[in-house]
C-alpha cells in the first residue's frame, strides 16, 4: 500500500534524523542498532532498487527507543535535533548515499528536469550541507589536523637546525683552518721593549705595526720566484720594512720605510727555537736583524732605531705576495716609461698596468729599473703599490663577491707570520677595521730621510740627523704626518690656578732604558729631589722600569693641566711633553731616553733643523729625488712642527697621480 505524501515526508524526515543519529552515536564510538540498520537499509536500497522513503521507514521502525535513550528526546524532533548538532561523518556518508541513489524522494527516482525537489529531498540536501559542516567543524579532527601540523612544524624546525648547525660547524671548522694557516713569533727578542704608547684624552691608544717583506727561499715556490738557488738554505733576511701607525682616534695612518741597506744598532737577540744568543752590533744593517732569531729582532731594532713602540708584526714571503696580488686581482701601478729590470724580471711599456702574481713581486723587488737604482727608489714604488691596494680594498668591489673573499681569506692567512697577540682571524679582522676608518687621504707613505754611511759610503746609508729624528719624533707623538691634524685640543681651560708647589702630588719614573742602552742610574729619584727642592715637595720617585724615547708629563683631568704646567716649568719641559690621559691617577713624569743628565730638560728645537757633521755628495740625500744637476738642498727643512720633512719625500693615499721614475740605464 502506497504512503501517503506526508508519510513520505514523515519517512524521509525520519530517514535523515535516523542517519543523523547513526553519526553520533559512531562519532561517539558506539555502534547503535540505527546506524546498523541504517547502513543495511542503504545496501538494500541500492541492490533491489527500493524507495528511499520504503528504506528509511525500514530502518525507522524500532530504532526510536534505542534513539531516545541514547540521544535524549524521542520522535523525529528529538533524534533530528541531536542528529543535527552532533551528526559527524556518518551523517555525511548517509547524505551522500541519498544523493547518489536517489533516496529520499517521492519513489526513489530523481526529480525530473526542470521539476523542483520535493520537502523530503530538500531535507536530504539540507542534510548534506549540515553533514559536510559538521565534518569540518569536528573537535577531533581539528585536534588531529594540529598535531599533525605540531609535527610538520617540530621536523621542520629540526631539520633547519640541522641545517643552522651544519652551517655554522663548517663555518667554525673554516675559522680554526684560517687560524691554522696563520704562522705565529714573539713579538720581540730582545732584552727590553718600550712601553706601549700613551693613551690620549679619551683613553684611546695609537698601533704601531712592523710590516716585513722576507726574502725566504724555504719552498719550491720561494726559489722558483726569487731565484738564487744556492740560498735556498741561508736564513732570510727582511728586504723590505715599514712601520705603520694609525693614530689613537684613528682619523689618519702614518707609514714609515726604512731603506733595508740602512745600518743600525741591533741588539741582542735570543732565538727562540733553539736558543742561540747573538750579540748586540753596529756594524750591520737592518734588513740582517731578521736573521739573528726571527722578526721578533727585527722589531727590537726598530724600536732602539726609532724610538717607536711595536705593537704587532706581520710578515710576508715572495709567495705570499703573489697570492695576495693574485687574490685583490691585481695593482694598478704606472711608469713614466719603458722599464726592464733584468735582475727582478719586471719589464713594462711607458703608462699605467694592472700589476698581479709574479708580476707584483716584480714590481714590489726591482731597484735597478727605479730611479737612481738604488733601495731608495725600491721604498718608493713600493709605497705607489701598497695605496693603490688600499684604495682597491677600501673601495670594496673586491670584497662583494664571496668566492673571491674566501680567496682573499685563504691568501692572507697562508701569506703571514704575526706575533703571538695578533695570532687569530678575529685579531686581524678587528686591526682590519681599525685602519680601514682612516680615509686615503689621511694616508702619509714615507721613507726615513737618509745620508750616506761614512763606513761604507756606496752601499750603506744612516739616517740624516735632524729630519730622521723629526719624523720618528712625530709618530711617537702621534702626530699626522700631513700636516692636517686639527690644533690640539685641550680641552676647557681651567678656572682655578695651579694649587701650591707642596699640595701638588706627583710620580717620577727612570724611562731612560731602551734595547741597547740600560737605564741612566738614579734619574728618577735624582728629578723627584729636584723637585722636592724646588717645593714640590709630595714628588716621589718610583722604581717601576720603564722605557720610552721622550720625556712626558701626563696628568688625568683637565683641572690638573696647570699642576702639571707648574712642574714642566721647574724642569724647562716644552708645552708638547704634557698629556691629559685617564691611564694616570696624578701627574706622573716619565724621564725618557731623551735625557738622560741633568735636572733641566735639553733644548732641543735647533734640532728640527737638519745639521749633518758632513756634507753629503751629489745625490746622495735622503730626499729620493736627484735635479738636473745632481744635487738638492740638503739642509734640514722648516716645514713646521706637525708636517713630515720634505726629505722624508711623503705621499698621500688619495695620489692616484704618482709614477715611479725609470732609471735611463733601465729602458727599453
Amino acid at each position: 500500500m502506497r504512503q501517503s505524501s506526508g508519510a513520505r515526508g514523515s519517512a524521509g524526515s525520519a530517514d535523515a534524523s535516523a542517519g543523523e543519529s547513526a553519526g553520533a552515536a559512531q562519532a561517539d564510538g558506539e555502534v547503535s542498532a540505527a546506524g546498523k540498520s541504517g547502513r543495511r537499509a542503504a545496501r538494500r536500497a541500492r541492490k533491489s532498487g527500493a524507495t528511499g522513503g520504503q528504506a528509511a521507514g525500514a530502518d525507522a521502525t524500532g530504532p526510536r527507543a534505542a534513539d531516545t535513550d541514547a540521544q535524549g528526546p524521542s520522535g523525529p524532533e528529538g533524534a533530528g535535533a541531536e542528529g543535527a548538532g552532533a551528526g559527524g561523518s556518518s551523517d555525511a556518508r548517509a547524505a551522500e548515499t541519498m544523493e547518489a541513489t536517489g533516496a529520499g524522494g517521492t519513489d526513489g527516482k530523481g526529480p525530473a528536469v526542470g521539476e523542483n525537489p520535493s520537502p523530503a529531498k530538500a531535507s536530504g540536501r539540507k542534510a548534506t550541507r549540515k553533514g559536510a559542516h559538521a565534518k569540518k567543524a569536528d573537535p577531533k579532527d581539528r585536534a588531529a589536523k594540529r598535531k599533525r601540523t605540531v609535527r610538520i612544524a617540530r621536523w621542520t624546525a629540526l631539520t633547519l637546525a640541522v641545517i643552522v648547525l651544519g652551517a655554522a660547524t663548517a663555518g667554525y671548522f673554516y675559522y680554526e683552518h684560517l687560524n691554522g694557516n696563520l704562522k705565529k713569533s714573539n713579538l720581540n727578542l730582545g732584552d727590553k721593549q718600550l712601553d706601549r704608547s700613551a693613551a690620549n684624552a679619551a683613553g684611546q691608544r695609537p698601533l704601531n705595526i712592523l710590516i716585513l717583506g722576507s726574502d725566504s727561499r724555504n719552498s719550491k715556490e720561494n726559489v722558483a720566484l726569487g731565484g738564487a738557488r744556492e740560498d735556498a738554505g741561508r736564513k732570510p733576511l727582511a728586504d723590505v720594512q715599514m712601520l705603520v701607525h694609525v693614530s689613537a682616534d684613528r682619523s689618519n695612518m702614518s707609514v714609515i720605510s726604512v731603506p733595508r741597506d740602512t745600518r743600525v744598532t741591533i741588539p741582542k737577540c735570543t732565538d727562540p727555537e733553539d736558543g742561540t744568543v747573538y750579540k748586540e752590533t753596529d756594524r750591520q744593517i737592518i734588513n740582517t736583524s731578521l736573521m739573528n732569531g726571527g722578526p721578533g729582532c727585527t722589531v727590537a731594532a726598530w724600536e732602539e732605531l726609532t724610538g717607536i713602540p711595536v705593537d704587532h708584526f706581520m710578515m710576508i714571503d715572495f709567495a705570499g705576495v703573489v697570492s695576495m696580488a693574485d687574490a685583490v686581482g691585481g695593482v694598478p701601478v704606472c711608469v713614466d716609461a719603458n722599464v726592464y729590470d733584468k735582475d727582478s724580471g719586471l719589464r713594462l711599456t711607458k703608462g699605467s698596468h694592472k700589476v698581479k702574481g709574479e708580476q707584483a713581486l716584480q714590481w714590489l723587488r726591482t731597484r735597478h729599473g727605479f730611479e737612481d737604482g738604488s733601495d731608495i727608489g725600491r721604498t718608493h714604488a713600493q709605497h705607489i703599490y701598497m695605496n693603490a691596494m688600499v684604495r682597491q680594498l677600501k673601495s670594496g668591489t673586491k670584497l662583494s663577491d664571496p668566492g673571491q673573499l674566501t680567496d682573499l681569506a685563504e691568501a692572507a692567512t697562508k701569506a703571514l707570520t704575526v706575533d703571538k697577540d695578533l695570532g687569530s682571524v678575529k685579531k686581524l679582522y678587528d686591526l682590519g677595521n681599525d685602519m680601514k676608518r682612516v680615509p686615503s687621504g689621511r694616508i702619509t707613505m714615507t721613507t726615513m730621510p737618509w745620508v750616506s754611511d761614512p763606513l761604507d759610503p756606496d752601499a750603506h746609508v744612516i739616517p740624516k740627523p735632524g729630519d730622521a729624528d723629526k719624523l720618528f719624533s712625530l709618530v711617537r707623538n702621534d702626530i699626522a704626518l700631513d700636516g692636517k691634524d686639527k690644533k690640539s685640543d685641550k680641552g676647557p681651560k681651567p678656572t682655578v690656578p695651579a694649587a701650591p708647589k707642596g699640595a701638588i702630588a706627583l710620580t717620577v719614573f727612570n724611562g731612560t732604558g731602551t734595547a741597547v742602552q740600560p737605564p741612566a742610574t738614579r734619574r728618577a729619584s735624582d728629578i723627584a729631589e729636584f723637585l722636592v727642592k724646588a717645593g714640590f715637595t709630595k714628588a716621589t720617585s718610583d722604581s717601576t722600569p720603564r722605557a720610552q724615547a721622550d720625556t712626558t708629563i701626563t696628568y688625568p683631568k683637565t683641572a690638573q693641566r696647570p699642576d702639571a704646567e707648574a712642574v714642566a716649568k721647574a724642569l724647562g719641559l716644552p708645552e708638547s711633553a704634557l698629556r691629559m690621559s685617564p691611564t694616570v691617577d696624578q701627574v706622573t713624569l716619565v724621564i725618557g731616553g731623551d735625557w738622560r743628565t741633568g735636572t733641566k730638560y735639553p733644548k732641543t728645537g735647533e734640532a728640527e733643523e737638519s745639521d749633518s757633521s758632513e756634507e753629503p755628495t751629489a745625490g746622495a740625500t735622503g730626499d729620493g729625488k736627484s735635479g738636473e744637476n745632481g744635487k738638492k738642498d740638503d739642509k734640514g727643512e722648516k716645514d713646521g712642527d706637525n708636517k713630515a720633512p720634505k726629505s722624508s719625500d711623503p705621499l698621500s693615499g688619495s695620489d692616484t697621480s704618482a709614477c715611479m721614475n725609470v732609471n735611463p740605464l733601465n729602458r727599453f
